[in-house]
C-alpha cells in the first residue's frame, strides 16, 4: 500500500509539473498532464499486477496508460480558461465554488443554499443567473460535453434520496435546455447521499451534501 501510494504523490507531481512548463500552451499543458496521470496509473496498475497472470510490467502499464491519458482525456483550451474566468465572476458571493480538475474539467459544485429546498427539486431564485450565463458560455464553446450529478445528504432513505438527487440534475439540465443548450449534450445521474463531502452529523455537514455537481469537459478527440 505504500508503494501505491508513493506512486500516486510521483504521479501527482509529476502532472503538476507539466502544467508548468515554459512556452506550453493551454491546450499542450492539458493533453500532457492528461498523458502523465494516464502514464502514473498505468505504471501503478503494471506494478501491481506484475509477476502475477497478467505478465505487464510497470513500463508496459505506464505505455498504455500515457496512450489513454493523452488520447482520451480533456483539454484546458482558451475556451475554457475564458468559461472559468466568466463563471467565477457570475458566481461572487453565491457560495458556488469553481474549480479545474485534475483532468482539466470545470467543475461547479453547488450547494444547497443555491440550488434547491430540502427534499424538493425546484431551482431556487437565487441560482437561475447562475445558470443563464452558465448557458450563454456553454453556447459559446459547443464543443463541450455537460454532466451534472445530484446528491442528498443521508436525511431519508434511499427510496427518497436516489430519485431525488436525479431529479435535481434533470431540473438543471431542463433549464439549460430552455435557455438554448442542446439536451444532447447533456448527461445526468444521481447518487443519493452515497459520495457526502461533509460530516452527516451536523446540521452544517447536511447542507453541504445536499448539492449538484456541474462539470463542463471539451475533448481532446473526437
Amino acid at each position: 500500500m505504500q508503494k501505491l501510494v508513493s506512486c500516486l504523490v510521483a504521479v501527482t507531481l509529476s502532472a503538476t509539473g507539466l502544467t508548468g512548463c515554459a512556452n506550453m500552451s493551454e491546450t499542450q499543458k492539458g493533453t500532457g498532464s492528461g498523458a502523465a496521470i494516464g502514464a502514473g496509473v498505468g505504471a501503478v496498475i503494471g506494478a501491481l499486477t506484475a509477476g502475477g497472470h497478467t505478465g505487464r510490467s510497470a513500463a508496459t502499464g505506464a505505455a498504455i496508460g500515457a496512450a489513454l491519458g493523452a488520447g482520451g482525456g480533456y483539454l484546458w483550451s482558451q475556451h475554457m480558461q475564458k468559461q472559468k474566468e466568466a463563471m467565477e465572476q457570475a458566481t461572487k458571493g453565491t457560495g458556488i465554488d469553481v474549480s479545474r480538475t485534475p483532468d482539466n474539467q470545470l467543475k461547479l459544485n453547488v450547494p444547497s443554499d443555491a440550488s434547491f429546498d430540502s427534499g424538493r427539486y425546484a431551482i431556487k431564485p437565487n441560482l437561475r443567473p447562475v445558470l443563464d450565463k452558465l448557458a450563454v458560455t456553454l453556447q459559446q464553446n459547443t464543443a463541450t460535453t455537460i454532466n451534472i450529478i445530484g446528491h442528498t445528504d443521508n436525511t431519508g432513505s434511499d427510496a427518497i434520496n436516489n430519485p431525488l438527487s436525479v431529479n435535481r440534475a434533470k431540473a438543471t439540465r431542463d433549464y439549460l435546455i430552455a435557455r438554448g443548450v442542446s439536451g444532447e449534450r447533456i448527461g445526468v445521474d444521481g447518487r443519493g447521499s452515497r459520495e457526502p463531502i461533509a460530516d452527516n452529523a451536523s446540521t452544517a455537514g447536511r447542507a453541504k451534501n445536499r448539492r449538484i455537481e456541474i462539470f463542463v469537459a471539451e475533448p481532446a478527440s473526437k
